[in-house]
């Protein structure tokens, strides 16, 4: 299936995963604003056009929530956003979904297995990125570590956005155990209030390589 849209389509550019907290540090207001900040990000039309740049089904996204050991839960099945309306219809899909959990502890390990899986049912993309938001640092299963030496991470960038507030180590442990695969890097954000800002500065530097790829292959030659 996945072949015959891609030619349909043109090239893919960028497998985007979107990977929210939902652990029990995450109370009812912050899920809120981490959710519903997350859908205006991807709604902002400057990414859209970022999103857009490369050509209809150039980016392709899935999201999930995670929290502890086996409570990762797809919120959002691999989606070519092929115009704005699909964008909208992505991000109406996240500001409807019903939380999946509340009381599990933080288990990123399972959490980024969770992800490198799911990509390896993505359509092919020159890029495979998994943007993974938090509050905390592990407490629950293997380190971040163990999944990069046991599941598909070959080629596959992981960006982490770091929540800042609920603990004093989560900006380092994100630069120093979650950053991960070419390119990487950490946004962070000033509590859930400024998630919003913080995943739109993100997206915009993920999609970055989409805009630069697209332009390149529209250069004439020297």
């Amino acid at each position: 299936m996945w072949a015959g849209m891609a030619q349909a389509q043109g090239q893919c550019r960028l497998a985007l995963v979107l990977a929210l907290d939902v652990s029990s540090s995450v109370d009812g207001q912050e899920y809120a604003l981490q959710r519903d900040g997350l859908a205006a990000a991807l709604t902002d039309p400057d990414i859209q056009r970022a999103l857009l740049a490369g050509g209809p089904g150039s980016v392709v996204l899935a999201v999930y929530e995670w929290s502890g050991r086996r409570q990762s839960t797809l919120v959002l099945d691999w989606m070519p956003l092929r115009d704005t309306g699909d964008i909208g219809a992505a991000a109406q899909a996240i500001r409807a979904f019903p939380r999946s959990h509340t009381r599990f502890p933080t288990a990123m390990g399972y959490a980024l297995g969770y992800g490198a899986t799911l990509l390896r049912r993505a359509p092919a993309c020159d890029r495979k990125v998994i943007d993974v938001s938090g509050d905390g640092i592990t407490n629950d299963g293997f380190l971040p570590t163990h999944a990069y030496r046991h599941f598909p991470f070959e080629g596959v960038t992981v960006n982490g956005l770091a929540v800042l507030g609920a603990d004093d180590g989560v900006l380092a442990y994100y630069r120093d155990e979650v950053r991960h695969g070419p390119g990487a890097f950490v946004e962070t954000s000033e509590g859930y209030a400024g998630f919003r800002r913080a995943m739109t500065r993100k997206l915009l530097r993920e999609i970055g390589g989409v805009m630069m790829g697209a332009a390149e292959q529209e250069m004439p030659p020297g």
